[in-house]
């Protein structure tokens, strides 16, 4: 029997390269939630291949070519199109969208906006371009979940001038955090959610916990809340990234001379884990220091925990209480012990559902584009009403 037709998703990122070939007929769950912690799995029928590779200081393109290239070989006939990840997509970019040279150019503008994620995600789609011309490229971006935020939650108390040039909170991890609200929902069709009513009422607060961090309050499958802004450096304690910090702290650094690309690089590359600990950004190199009492560790892990329990409380203030938590993520789909910690600090809520759901944003990537390149090309313009 022949093979499916395939997605390619390629997930690049400053420090590694994720890639997946995904069935054209795969249905969604993949990965399947974990009730209370409970155990993981999925159809593997559903991904012949998947890769991840480290960068470790290599150019991009050279791992592309040497690692990525040669494990395509054998699919290429069977590869219908491919779908990127693209962290950031500013205020016009939301939907799935067909890569063609005007799209080029406004990837290129959002560079600076999210330099750890959209540089890497657009040298991976010009190398694809000359390694395959006519293979259809496709763009997924991590804001676009969010474009359901009303004006309330995504407008900053900053001037008029301001707002006009579009600065407004935008908010990231969309993929996962739509496959997080889209695997609850299935729970609950399938009557293997956590109560009896419909997956639109529940109360869902979706916590994506890796080297970056966010969360979104979800109802209806909307985002309502998120803590993520105009770029990936607002909300929670990440891995090297700072969180949320007072900006007058950041004015008067400028002050005293810091100059710009400083700043920038000390915010995002060693803040966070990295730069509480003094160690590293990597959590479960924090976890077994802080448990042979390394103190910078263990300030890390506190900071976090504290940081996130924040997050917390103010989305399920945005839902008007919370149903179900998810925690996703390479650290939230992982640490048993942080789903611990969090039931026990959140006693005062009244009972909610705590959920493992893995990551799956090849998945979702895969998805969304198979279903936005069955459209007509009228439809797939950028913000025609889907």
């Amino acid at each position: 029997m022949a093979p499916p037709e395939l997605v390619l998703v390629l997930n690049v990122g400053s420090s590694s390269v994720k890639a997946a070939l995904v069935a054209a007929g795969a249905e969604a769950g993949h990965h399947q939630a974990g009730l209370e912690g409970g155990p993981k799995g999925g159809d593997p029928s559903a991904r012949p291949w998947t890769g991840e590779r480290e960068l470790r200081g290599e150019p991009l393109a050279q791992v592309l070519e040497q690692w990525l290239l040669p494990q395509l070989q054998p699919w290429w006939p069977h590869i219908r199109l491919a779908g990127h990840r693209v962290v950031h997509g500013g205020e016009t970019l939301t939907r799935p969208t067909a890569i063609d040279a005007a799209v080029l150019a406004q990837l290129r503008a959002l560079v600076p906006l999210a330099p750890l994620h959209n540089g890497p995600a657009l040298e991976a789609i010009l190398w694809l371009q000359a390694a395959r011309p006519s293979l259809p490229q496709w763009a997924c971006f991590d804001t676009g979940f969010h474009a359901s935020l009303a004006p309330e939650a995504y407008t900053y108390a900053i001037p008029e001038s301001w707002r006009r040039r579009g600065l407004r909170r935008l908010g990231f991890h969309g993929l996962n955090h739509q496959h997080v609200a889209e695997t609850v929902a299935r729970l609950q069709a399938s009557g293997q959610g956590p109560d009896q009513r419909p997956a639109g009422e529940l109360r869902l607060i979706s916590c994506h916990l890796g080297a970056g961090c966010s969360l979104a309050a979800i109802h209806g499958g909307r985002s309502l809340d998120t803590t993520m802004g105009f770029t990936p450096l607002e909300g929670l304690v990440m891995a090297s990234r700072s969180g949320s910090v007072d900006p007058g702290l950041l004015l008067q650094l400028l002050r005293e001379g810091l100059p710009l690309a400083e700043l920038d690089q000390q915010l995002t590359r060693e803040s966070g884990l990295r730069g509480l600990s003094g160690l590293s950004g990597d959590w479960r190199e924090l976890r077994d220091a802080a448990g042979s009492g390394h103190g910078g560790a263990q300030l890390a892990l506190a900071v976090f925990r504290h940081s996130l329990l924040k997050g917390i409380g103010a989305m399920a203030a945005s839902l008007g209480g919370v149903d179900v938590i998810a925690l996703s993520g390479g650290i939230g789909a992982n640490d048993a012990l942080l789903a611990e910690e969090l039931r026990a600090a959140l006693v005062w809520l009244p009972p909610f559902t705590l959920l493992t759901v893995p990551a799956d944003e090849e998945g979702m990537v895969a998805r969304l584009c198979l279903t936005a390149s069955s459209q007509p090309r009228s439809v797939q313009r950028q913000g025609t009403p889907a």
